[in-house]
């Protein structure tokens, strides 16, 4: 955690001298400020929505990204109740929607939704236009338990693992899958109107810096779910100060 915290203190020193986010990498589509000042101070209620990438697969789980982010909003001196967390490894798109369905009820009153989904239709060879007809239907889920604001909803892009050892050197036919599907994910959140982050780059990040692999050889390390978590929150915070 001591990394994650060096890395939001740089970014605080940063959104001093800034106004807003950096919006050339087609990391969001709002145009809320980046401030810190804490302005919303009720309990802050987040569900999250994915697959292994959401659950940290071989980290601990309070070094996955949305305990992480959660933690780093506690630390900064709002309240934040631990998130909601409906995501498995190995799911796909259909995968996550049917788990949806059959959660007990949720209440549409989250304060931000997270959904990170695509790297098993991927990896499963499932067709393109079937991801993109899920993930339209999660996009609408996500927006009614955020409340019904789409604002409220912040899509993660898919990690590329083609640079992992588990890939064994399939980069080369992975990456270029997984931008198309990328491609899809991203043209829907643009249609939707919600938050879209674009996590890939920092992944493949991982073909020259093994710390920022799990274990396991495949997934992300907590160090880069920090880095993911350094870029993400302060989108977070600018949508919760805004509620206010």
């Amino acid at each position: 955690m001591r990394t994650l915290q060096l890395i939001i203190f740089s970014i605080i020193a940063f959104a001093g001298c800034t106004k807003k986010p950096d919006m050339t990498a087609g990391n969001n589509y709002t145009k809320d400020t980046t401030t810190l000042k804490i302005v919303n101070t009720d309990t802050i209620r987040y569900l999250a929505l994915g697959d292994s990438y959401t659950i940290g697969e071989a980290e601990p789980l309070a070094e996955s990204f949305p305990y992480q982010l959660t933690d780093t909003l506690k630390n900064l001196g709002f309240k934040a109740q631990n998130p909601l967390i409906i995501a498995t490894t190995g799911w796909t798109s259909l995968d996550l929607i049917s788990a949806i369905s059959a959660h007990a009820p949720l209440q549409n009153n989250y304060d931000f939704v997270t959904l990170l989904i695509g790297v098993n239709d991927q990896y499963q060879g499932g067709s393109q236009t079937a991801y993109r007809s899920n993930f339209i239907q999660l996009l609408h889920t996500a927006i009614a338990y955020a409340k019904g604001d789409k604002t409220r909803v912040f899509v993660l892009s898919i990690p590329d693992y083609g640079v992992t050892p588990f890939a064994g050197g399939e980069d080369a036919t992975i990456g270029p899958q997984i931008d198309a599907f990328n491609a899809i994910n991203l043209q829907e959140s643009y249609n939707a109107g919600v938050n879209y982050l674009d996590i890939t780059g920092i992944s493949r990040e991982a073909a020259t810096n093994s710390a920022l692999i799990a274990p396991d050889g495949l997934h992300p390390s907590a160090l880069m779910y920090a880095q993911w978590v350094a870029k993400l929150f302060p989108m977070v915070i600018a949508r919760i100060n805004k509620a206010n």
